[in-house]
């Protein structure tokens, strides 16, 4: 019989202990620990109040949490003396129908394991579908997890018993995601289409007007008609536009979305998750029979990444008259240029200049994305507030020096152009660090013609230089060139160096930032905030409207533009009802 939150609230610690019991494998503290902060307003507070004993608990008790697991297939398995919950994960992947080489070949990996970090391997086998993981899955996770550092792997040990311990909380509480299996079913399909040359790897590679790309937005397309949205368009500039009106005639819009467009064997869900989230918001008021006071544009974005052209932010860059028609005759690597491929498309170059939005006809633009980053996934959170979006400064340089033969040389008579800028490289960890929000990268050093015997004389360099202000952004990037002056005088080395961007930031429009707010609040869930160090089509729309971002959970540590890009049906859960609050609090607002 499954418990609701109401029965737990009012159960006795004993009751309350013995309905949770099992949730986290022989460790009942943390339970204990955790009711104490009943009432539960929700599901998810309770599994953030869980996740948190174990957090501020001591690295002795966490250690002894992991250890506290059984092996997969391992001796437990095989003398039938896991857990009931243990048992049927296990079961589900599999592992109890092991294949001898499957078997011996596990049996290998937890020896391993073991030996380099005294602890068995932790896995939420049901996956972040909590469907189960197939058994080739769970052994390439092993044996890419043995090569992580061991503090490292502590922390994604205890961040995959947190997974284990949310869909045991599921079954107990029969609590199904429904919304968020829809919108994780819509990510796998849609990255059935990939270009050709990573297709064929099983790469997930999406770029403008491919044949993979338009794939996606007829797919996109007819998935808008299906949940109900009035109008639906793909525009000029290859925009999958979604409209579902309003109550009233001549009401405002909400205008939301994401691109659909990935990078070079990238993740499902980096854009795309801010497509498919309001999509089923508007399906659910669609079933429902209702309208609001503003109607909702969503928009997949045609193209944001930069990859066939350089072109970055097209498709939200059109929406603001951003559109340059020198992209037109840029040529991606096989001579084929934009025109053409727009031609190709079928679609109207003629009328880009009209998808020009009118800010007057919209409250703002709200997006929901993947976080990108490992900060949600350390605090153990699944949603976080975006405050502002990184400006950013790019630099494309030379560090110019003297090539000379690495044995004659005295240390003290070099001009090394390379160990100037590893130098640089050194100032930047530590200027950025003092900013707290700041980061800045020499994502690009390479010594041309170098050789393992010469002192190089010319090192080419990159700067990335991020802030959440421009004052603070700037501030960082005339610290980092005066200390490149500074640092090549001293060495005695000339550089040359060229602004290759310039992105202003984008901080929330507070009051949109707020409705996000108190929607995650309306879930139980502890309101985040922070910066988003990545670009989003919302810097884009800033320039013409208010914005504000919410930010979900990645799972792996949050890494993102990488095939291991992922979350779980239980946060996209919690993104749509996130999303679904923020338009019952936007209606509730516009009511006369």
């Amino acid at each position: 019989m499954a418990w609701t939150l109401d029965q737990l609230n009012a159960a006795t610690p004993a009751q309350a202990l013995e309905a949770l019991d099992g949730v986290y494998e022989h460790s009942p503290w943390i339970a204990e620990q955790a009711l104490t902060q009943r009432p539960f307003r929700s599901l998810a507070h309770l599994k953030h109040a869980l996740a948190h004993a174990v957090r501020t608990a001591s690295t002795e008790a966490q250690l002894g949490l992991i250890r506290a697991h059984p092996e997969l297939a391992g001796k437990a398995m095989v003398a039938k003396s896991l857990t009931a919950e243990s048992t049927n994960e296990q079961s589900k992947a599999g592992l109890t129908q092991c294949t001898p080489e499957e078997f011996a070949r596990i049996q290998q990996l937890n020896a391993d394991y073991n030996a380099r970090f005294g602890f068995p391997f932790i896995l939420a086998v049901r996956g972040p579908r909590g469907a189960g993981l197939n058994k080739q899955q769970i052994i390439d996770t092993f044996a890419r997890r043995l090569d992580n550092h061991p503090e490292f792997e502590v922390a994604e040990a205890l961040r995959n018993i947190h997974r284990i311990a949310e869909i045991r909380l599921n079954d107990k509480f029969a609590a199904e995601p429904l919304l968020g299996n829809d919108v994780w079913d819509w990510h796998e399909k849609l990255a059935e289409h990939s270009d050709p040359g990573f297709a064929e790897k099983g790469q997930l590679t999406v770029t403008y007007l491919t044949d993979a790309h338009r794939a996606c937005a007829q797919r996109i397309s007819h998935w808008m008609r299906d949940c109900g949205f009035d109008e639906v368009e793909v525009d000029a500039v290859g925009n999958v536009v979604g409209r579902y009106r309003a109550g009233t005639p001549g009401a405002k819009y909400l205008m939301t979305g994401s691109h659909y467009d990935t990078v070079r064997n990238g993740g499902k869900y980096d854009g795309r998750l801010g497509i498919f989230v309001p999509m089923a918001c508007v399906r659910e008021l669609h079933r429902a029979g209702r309208r609001l006071p503003f109607g909702i544009e969503v928009i997949a974005f045609a193209e944001e990444e930069g990859q066939r052209y350089k072109a970055t932010f097209l498709g939200s860059g059109a929406l603001i008259g951003h559109f340059n028609p020198a992209w037109l005759d840029q040529k991606d690597a096989d001579g084929v240029t934009m025109r053409a491929a727009m031609q190709h498309a079928g679609l109207c170059i003629d009328d880009i200049a009209k998808l020009q939005r009118d800010p007057a006809q919209y409250l703002g633009f709200i997006e929901v994305h993947i976080e990108q980053g490992p900060v949600l996934n350390e605090l153990d959170l699944p949603l976080g507030v975006v405050t502002s979006i990184n400006g950013g400064v790019r630099f494309v340089g030379e560090m110019i020096g003297t090539a000379s033969h690495a044995g004659t040389t005295p240390m003290d008579r070099r001009r090394d152009a390379a160990v100037a800028v590893a130098e640089l490289a050194l100032y930047i960890e530590q200027r950025a660090a003092q900013d707290g929000d700041s980061v800045g990268t020499i994502g690009l050093l390479n010594v041309p013609g170098g050789s393992i015997n010469v002192v190089p004389g010319r090192c080419q360099f990159s700067l990335d230089l991020r802030a959440p202000t421009d004052p603070q952004r700037d501030a960082l990037v005339r610290d980092v060139l005066d200390h490149l002056g500074q640092i090549a005088a001293r060495r005695g080395l000339r550089y040359t160096l060229e602004e290759s961007m310039r992105a202003a930031a984008a901080p929330s429009a507070p009051a949109l930032q707020h409705q996000w707010e108190r929607a995650v609040d309306h879930l139980g869930v502890p309101v985040f905030r922070m910066p988003s160090g990545a670009g989003h089509d919302a810097m884009k729309l800033h320039e013409i409207m208010p914005q504000a971002m919410l930010f979900v959970r990645g799972e792996n540590s949050g890494i993102s533009h990488n095939p291991l890009e992922s979350t779980t049906n239980n946060d996209m859960q919690l993104a749509v009802d996130a999303f679904t609050q923020v338009l019952h609090q936007l209606a509730e607002e516009q009511q006369p």
